[in-house]
């Protein structure tokens, strides 16, 4: 049985984009591949904001994060953690053996621009890891606020992931000065898992020459030296390019600005239902992601349980919280390809499912 994703990814994915994925094979040291590499170039730094080169990683997202480490920090790395996905950043900083602090918030808290600034203030760092959007609780940390706290220590390089944010809002690279910025292919952007995609600034390639110990798969310098030749270091998924061809066709034809509308929309949408049902936002209202909601279970509602109807009777799915806050909260996504129908009938399923819903035992 087939069923629609509404989970914080991956998410669903269009018969258009899936349709990209079955052109013929090429060569990906061909000039069939150099013409298709350069071909998405300029419409991914439009994305992104940025004139620096954009890579593509055959890899998950965490790939990159990890080579993104290993590329630029040398001293120390300051690992700002408020969930699940931030809090591993210092995990991998420590299994890469390099010198780390984590700099912790509360879950559903973003991090706080003040506390950056004291730590940073101490001279111990050259490198900073921060989620823009922390998918695990829904929280939407102030990047432009951030990164100017981090512009005033132009030593440190700023790590930042926009996993569940890029596309779904804008974020200028250039312009708030994101040293490397990250996202992956399996959420916003509405393509299946497997392909990642990282702008680099140059002052991270300059500290990136110096660095021993970079590794090879995720050298940035590597990375540089083959997109100087519409290339990828090594043999890249080619069908998820074609893809991610496809998508751009789709973001530009409806407009960057129109996207983002279309986002927050969506968002609200989903945010006042199920506030008329008696739910408020895990985080606080206005650090509450655009690209999902996290809602605190204040119904205490068996979420396993929904989920299994609304698989069953709906063939939709949305996510029963994650790690800590599993079963204390539930998500459910509004990024990628939906539109305000799309939403109306998960959330008219939703809805009319958790009306006969069970609660947990002892709640």
């Amino acid at each position: 049985m087939s069923y629609k994703l509404f989970i914080p990814g991956p998410i669903a994915v269009s018969a258009k984009t899936m349709q990209a994925m079955t052109a013929a094979p090429i060569g990906h040291r061909s000039p069939d591949f150099v013409a298709l590499y350069q071909s998405i170039q300029p419409r991914l730094q439009e994305l992104f904001g940025t004139t620096d080169p954009v890579f593509l990683s055959t890899s998950s997202a965490w790939g990159i994060m990890e080579g993104a480490l290993r590329n630029v920090c040398r001293k120390r790395v300051l690992n700002c953690m408020n969930g699940a996905f931030s809090d591993k950043w210092n995990d991998v900083a420590n299994r890469n053996g390099l010198p780390a602090t984590p700099l912790p918030f509360e879950w559903g808290q973003p991090v706080d621009p003040l506390a950056v600034r004291a730590e940073l203030a101490s001279g111990a760092y050259d490198a900073i890891t921060l989620i823009h959007n922390e998918t695990s609780c829904g929280c939407m940390s102030d990047l432009p606020a951030l990164m100017a706290v981090i512009r005033e220590f132009p030593d440190v390089i700023s790590i930042v992931d926009t996993v569940s944010s890029f596309s779904a809002l804008d974020i200028p690279k250039d312009e708030l000065g994101i040293d490397i910025m990250i996202t992956g292919s399996q959420k916003a952007l509405a393509l299946p898992p497997g392909l990642s995609l990282c702008a680099v600034s140059v002052r991270a390639l300059q500290r990136a020459e110096t660095q021993p110990n970079r590794g090879y798969y995720f050298d940035l310098i590597e990375f540089l030296k083959n997109h100087e030749k519409g290339m990828t270091p090594s043999t890249p998924n080619i069908p998820l390019i074609y893809a991610l061809r496809s998508k751009l066709e789709d973001i530009f034809a409806e407009g960057r600005e129109t996207r983002f509308e279309r986002h927050a929309r969506l968002n609200t949408k989903v945010r006042t239902t199920l506030r008329e049902q008696g739910f408020e936002l895990f985080p606080a209202e206005e650090f509450g992601s655009l690209s999902l909601n996290c809602f605190a279970n204040t119904r205490h509602l068996d979420i396993g349980a929904l989920n299994r109807r609304l698989k069953a009777e709906h063939a939709l799915v949305i996510d029963g919280g994650y790690g800590k806050i599993k079963g204390k909260t539930f998500r459910i996504s509004n990024m990628g390809d939906e539109t305000d129908e799309s939403i109306q009938i998960m959330l008219d399923a939703v809805v009319a499912t958790m009306a006969t819903t069970p609660t947990l035992e002892g709640e």
